[in-house]
This record gives C-alpha cells, sequence and structure tokens, in this order.
C-alpha cells in the first residue's frame, strides 16, 4: 500500500524541524560513523551518481525540510538536479540515499522485487506498524494479502455498494451544510470516507463503536510521525496504546465472524464476502492470524484520513480558482444527473465513472497536488538500475514524485491546473510520469475506489450548492492538507443547469 510517503501519514497536525531532526540524530548517530567507519568497495564513486552527503549524522534532511516548508517544496530536488542530474545521492532521514526525480528509473525501482528493495519508513512508524503490517510484509504472505485486497477492492459488488452508502453518506452530511454558514472541506469528507471505508473493511456501521475507533484512529495517527521513544506520556507510546484498543475491537469483530462460520451457519460460509475481514477469513491460510487482520485493517483506515479526502480538498480548491473547470464540471454532471431523473433512474458506480471530464479533474489533482510527494526503499543488496546507476546495499532510493509530475519537459506549463491535458493524453503511454499512488507490487490497492469517492463527492457538491471559497494555503509537510481546511459558503444551487459560481479569496497556487 503506497498511501505512506517517506514520511508517513497524518495531516493533522506538523512536526517543527527540530523535533525531526532530533529524532534523526537519536535514530541514526551510531549508524552513521559506522558506516564511515567501515568503507566498502562497494560505494564506487565511479558507478553512483554525483550528490553531496551533507552534515554528519543530520546529512541534508534540514535542507529538506526547509524547502518542504517553503511555497517551492520540490526546490530541494530541482536544485541539486541542476547541479547533479535527475539522480543524485544525498544523505536524508538517517541514511545514506539516492534521490531520483527520473520517471524511468523511478518505474524500475517500483517494478523491482523484493529480492532488490524493501519499504523504508522512519523509526517511529515502524514500531507503530509493526512487523505484520503489509507496509513492511515481504514474500508470498504480501502478495496474498496485497491480492486479496486488490481484488475485493475492485469488485463491482463492492463498488455497488460502496456507491449506495457514499451516496447516502453524502447526501445526509449536505442536508446539514445550509445550517453550518461556513463549511470546511477537509474535515467534512474525512468524517465522511471514514465512515465508509471503515464499513468495507470491517463491516461497522454508525454507532457507538464507530464513534469509539474513530476517536482512538486519531490518536494513533498522530504517532506516525514522532520521536521514536516509546515511554509513558510520549506521542508514540499512546499512539501504540490507541492501536492496541483499536485491533482489540476488531478482534473481536473477527471472533463473532468466525464463531458464525464454526456454528453451521451455511448463510455465513458461503455468502460473498461483504468487507476485508470476510475475504482473509474465507481465504484459509493459517498466516492469515486474527492479530494480522486486525493490524492490517487498521493499517487500511489509513488513507481515510489522508489520501481520499485530500484528493477531495484538493479537487474543490482547484475547481475554485478555475471557473472554466468548474463550468463544464457542473454541466456534465448536470446532464447525468438530468437523464438519469428523466428515466426514474439511480446513479450506479458505472455512472460516476463515465463522468469523462470528471475523472480528468480527478487525475490532474493527482498531478498537481502530489498528495504522495515520494517514497523510500532500501536496497538489499547492490542493485543496478538502467545498466549505469548503482544503489550500493544499505542505501535508500528516495523516488521523488512531485519533481516528475511537475517536469516541464514531461507537462506543458506544469504548475497550471489544466484538466483538458487528459483529453488527449494516453494515460498508458504516461504512466512512468504519473505515479500518485505509487505502482508496482505494492501499488495502493484502493485507487478505483479513491476516484469513485471523489467523483460521488464532487457530483453532490456541485449539483446541490454553490460556494464562495475562503482563504486557504496547502501545506505540504509532513503530509499534504489544507492549512486551514478548506473553508467555503455554500448556498442551494437553484438552477438546474448553467454556470456554478463562487468567489475565490485567493489566486490560483500549488
Amino acid at each position: 500500500m503506497e498511501a505512506l510517503s517517506m514520511v508517513g501519514s497524518g495531516g493533522v497536525y506538523s512536526w517543527p524541524a527540530a523535533l525531526l531532526v532530533a529524532a534523526i540524530v537519536v535514530s541514526a548517530s551510531v549508524r552513521w560513523w559506522g558506516i564511515k567507519r567501515q568503507p566498502t568497495t562497494t560505494e564506487s564513486k565511479a558507478r553512483l551518481p554525483r550528490g553531496s552527503l551533507g552534515w554528519p549524522v543530520v546529512g541534508e534532511t534540514l535542507a529538506f525540510i526547509s524547502a518542504a516548508y517553503s511555497a517551492q517544496p520540490e526546490s530541494f530536488v530541482d536544485k541539486r538536479r541542476l547541479l547533479y542530474g535527475k539522480v543524485f545521492k544525498s544523505h536524508l532521514w538517517g541514511s545514506k540515499a539516492v534521490v531520483s526525480s527520473d520517471a524511468e528509473v523511478s518505474r524500475a525501482v517500483l517494478q523491482a522485487d523484493a529480492s532488490a528493495f524493501v519499504p523504508w519508513y522512519p523509526s517511529s512508524l515502524m514500531q507503530l506498524m509493526g512487523e505484520s503490517s503489509i507496509l513492511v510484509l515481504g514474500g508470498g504472505l504480501q502478495r496474498r494479502v496485497h491480492g486479496l485486497a486488490g481484488a475485493f477492492f475492485k469488485s463491482p459488488q463492492l463498488k455497488a455498494r460502496l456507491t449506495v452508502d457514499m451516496q447516502r453518506r453524502v447526501a445526509d452530511a449536505m442536508d446539514a451544510w445550509q445550517c453550518h454558514g461556513v463549511v470546511r472541506v477537509q474535515d467534512e469528507a474525512k468524517s465522511i470516507v471514514f465512515e465508509i471505508l471503515v464499513k468495507a473493511l470491517i463491516g461497522l456501521e454508525p454507532g457507538q463503536e464507530m464513534h469509539y475507533l474513530k476517536q482512538q484512529f486519531r490518536e494513533f495517527i498522530a504517532g506516525l510521525i514522532s520521536l521514536p521513544i516509546k515511554l509513558p506520556g510520549t506521542q508514540l507510546y499512546r499512539s501504540i496504546q490507541a492501536k492496541k484498543r483499536m485491533a482489540k475491537l476488531i478482534q473481536k469483530i473477527v471472533q463473532e465472524k468466525r464463531e458464525k462460520r464454526m456454528g453451521g451457519n451455511n448463510n455465513a460460509t458461503c455468502k460473498a464476502p461483504r468487507d476485508m475481514i470476510d475475504v482473509l477469513m474465507s481465504n484459509g491460510s493459517e498466516e492469515l492470524t486474527d492479530e494480522l487482520i486486525s493490524d492490517n485493517m487498521i493499517d487500511f483506515m489509513i488513507p481515510a484520513e489522508d489520501s481520499v479526502p485530500v484528493l477531495i480538498t484538493l479537487a474543490v480548491k482547484y475547481l475554485s480558482e478555475c471557473p472554466l473547470a468548474l463550468e463544464q464540471l457542473e454541466e456534465e454532471n448536470m446532464e447525468l444527473k438530468k437523464r438519469k431523473s428523466a428515466v426514474g433512474g439511480t446513479l450506479e458506480w458505472t455512472d460516476y465513472m463515465s463522468l469523462a471530464f470528471t475523472q480528468h479533474v480527478i487525475t490532474e489533482t493527482l498531478r498537481i497536488g502530489n498528495i504522495i510527494n515520494g517514497i523510500m526503499r532500501k536496497a538489499v543488496k547492490d542493485v543496478e538500475v538502467k545498466g549505469q546507476l548503482l544503489i550500493p546495499q544499505g542505501w535508500c532510493v528516495f523516488l521523488y514524485f512531485r519533481s516528475v509530475h511537475l517536469d516541464g519537459h514531461i507537462y506543458d506549463d506544469p504548475y497550471a491546473f489544466n484538466p483538458w491535458r487528459w483529453k488527449e493524453r494516453d494515460m498508458m503511454a504516461a504512466s512512468s510520469g504519473f505515479t500518485p499512488f505509487g505502482g508496482g507490487q505494492r501499488l495502493c490497492p484502493g485507487v478505483d475506489l479513491a476516484r469513485l469517492e471523489a467523483s460521488i463527492f464532487l457530483h453532490h457538491l456541485v449539483t446541490t450548492f454553490r460556494w464562495e471559497a475562503e482563504d486557504d494555503t496547502v501545506v505540504t509537510f509532513p503530509t499534504v492538507r489544507l492549512k486551514r481546511g478548506m473553508p467555503i459558503r455554500v448556498s442551494q444551487n437553484i438552477e438546474t443547469s448553467g454556470t456554478a459560481t463562487f468567489r475565490s479569496t485567493e489566486s490560483a497556487s500549488v
């Protein structure tokens, strides 16, 4: 699952640079000097890309963080690309690293198997995820869990149920918006998507247990980027305890399902899986223990915090800043709504996915918004890429998607929000230059659901409301989010056709 960037997920908090550097110093100082004292022949300068390892211990992490907090977060990579090329060496997050802003190199790394590269994450995240997480699993077990999840998330049956649930939940939320005055899109999207995803994963309906799970999840998610100190009172400790409470609830659900199956309930045994727990239990593998299932259900919830809600929120922001795109989006969705109403039909998932311009808007939002800035892998052996680039054993490779997505050699006027660019662009041909959810064997299995959920939200928004967008800015570190949550003031859209009206007090920016 590539929904985590190299610094994890969260989107509701921000660490000062000093704390991040402190975490790096604590976890990396011994390793740095150990490597310095034991040079190896594999670190051949002739085969390594050019670059700089920066300062002892912290390397170039301070420079990376400084750029990440700026209006041009890709400037760290872009400056070094001018000096050294699209691939260069550095030292980030306590590890020597090869940084790639080359689409073909990144694609080659993503396509490589676990015999060459394994996932790499900061220490606090590794402690919080645990060894059974799909984020760190390898070999046959990872392929099995990933394959089962991918097949389930892509199934027409799930998409049909999710469409009904999402439409109902979005409609209920938007019914209450008129009384709110100002609505924060990011918060609303998080609440909606979390409930929909949790139901798909563990079958839990809204209620007391859902509320409890949501509370524990907030505490859990806050520790994904924290000091790697697991003592009472620290954020990492609180997050681990929250995860244990979540796992206990999910294991109770798993056990109840197992008891129904063992009790000779043919309906429970033979009916098609309705949630991800059913899918994993039906596989029959002894490796898929209750603990592994519960831990991975929690991991699969993470996109409900950052990926899908941020995609929705960024789409609203960019549409608010682009009148022509908003107008065309409304026309397309109004036409679908009128066509379905004329025959008394209800919207199905295939209807939403058939909205060509809506899909172009989502694709362009993924490109320019860069919800996942990049990912990191660690080389388990000396790896040669494209026959000329060496990534030594023990080094990390940082695939920086943002620079690729904003590369003027790949995309004309790359900083402009232009959904029309995708009308003529071959998505398959552009695949190496467009990796919003990673790729290879660890491609996020919920990509299709993310698009569907965003399509449903945007459809109901533009066919129900007009809005005024207040000033807000995109923050890209430690995760991508809107600083103020994208506040909008909504009013009922009385028109059945015509141009959506809005007033944005912020000029277009990335």
